[in-house]
Formats: C-alpha cells, structure tokens, sequence
C-alpha cells in the first residue's frame, strides 16, 4: 500500500477515486493559507486538497488522466460509464457527455461528470487496466506433486 504525506494527513493512495481542479472561487468564503490546485476525491467521501496540479498528481501516483477534463482517476477503482444527458431538472452550464460511477465504502454510488464521450472514458479506463495488469509467466516444467507417485487409498482390514 502507497501512503501519502499530504499537509498533515496520511492518505492511502488506493483510497483516492480521482483527483480534479481546485478552484477557490467556487467558495470565496474560504480563504486558505496555501494555494491548493487539486481536490482529492476519497473513496469514503472525504475532500483532500493539495497543491500539486492534477496533470502532475496522476503522473507522479499512476492515475490515469483525461486531459479534456483535467480530471484523474485511480487505475486501481472499479468505474461504471454511463453516457449523460441533461434533465429538466439538472442541466448543467457544461456539456458533460459521460456520468463516471464508483461505489464509496458504504456501497452507495458516487458519480463525477466528464466532458470526455463515454466511448473515450471506455476506452481509456480499459487500456489503463490492461496496461497495469501485472503478466504472469509459466514455467515449461510442472512442479514436482507432492510424493513420488499418486496416492492411492489404503484398504482396510476389517
């Protein structure tokens, strides 16, 4: 397991779900000491942030990134794609094209919009996971069975 030092806090580098921009003028109430450049987004819902872009962040852990999005996902998490489309009741000012899904610790879905097609993230996500599975090689020789021989079961003498 990979252990982050980020601040004061430990963070377990498979707990990260993806990482994304930060942008302090979404909340002008906050007014932090640092200049934070990327929110974590943790398995168990937490917000991490970090000064570290999020190009720079998925390069130095092996997150993939989808430069569209600026947005980084962990190889290591199970993801569901879904293609989005707006709703009369949620349309959002971007043209999100793709609706990512994974399950928090608790089970219940999670979900972060891309600006990348669905066919892309697919894509994507299935060449990262082919590219991080580890290959195992055989050897030409069987290993030796336990004794020499089958075991056979021994009669008994009543």
């Amino acid at each position: 397991m990979k252990v982050l030092t980020i601040g004061k806090r430990l963070v377990p580098l498979e707990q990260v779900a993806c990482v994304e921009p930060f942008d302090p003028a979404a909340n002008p109430e906050f007014k932090p000491e640092k200049e934070f450049k990327s929110r974590l987004i943790m398995l168990n819902r937490d917000i991490v942030l970090t000064e570290q872009p999020p190009q720079e962040f998925a390069t130095e852990h092996g997150l993939h990134l989808f430069t569209e999005d600026t947005v980084a996902v962990n190889p290591a998490i199970v993801f569901r794609v879904e293609t989005f489309e707006p709703t009369e009741g949620f349309n959002p000012a971007k043209p999100y094209k793709t609706r990512l899904k994974w399950r928090d610790f608790a089970g219940k879905e999670q979900s972060k919009l891309l600006l990348t097609a669905p066919e892309t993230v697919i894509a994507e996500l299935l060449k990262t996971k082919v590219e991080t599975v580890p290959t195992v090689k055989r050897s030409a020789k069987r290993p030796p069975r336990g004794r020499n021989g089958s075991r056979r079961m021994e009669g008994f003498n009543t």
